[in-house]
């Protein structure tokens, strides 16, 4: 292990688990970030086909995914 990464690794054990999980985001983003559109395209669709043999899967409609939006946004705005 490199200079770098132990040093990367002892800050970021540093910060609260909280803040951990934005650390692994921004990464996550940079490394999305560094790819072309083609790729990117590719990825979504097939995040897409796989999302859709989950719904297939578990009998998860349309309706059920509004539902379920409506819901949570309807909770949000009771806070």
């Amino acid at each position: 292990m490199t200079d770098f990464e132990q040093t990367l690794l002892k800050e970021v054990a540093a910060l609260p688990e909280s803040r951990r999980v934005d650390v692994l985001a921004f990464i996550r983003f940079l490394k999305i970030s560094m790819k072309d559109d083609e790729t990117l395209e590719s990825e979504f669709d097939e995040a897409i086909k796989d999302a859709r043999a989950t719904a297939v899967k578990y009998n998860i409609t349309e309706e059920d995914v509004k539902a379920e939006i409506r819901a949570i946004r309807e909770g949000k705005d009771k806070k």
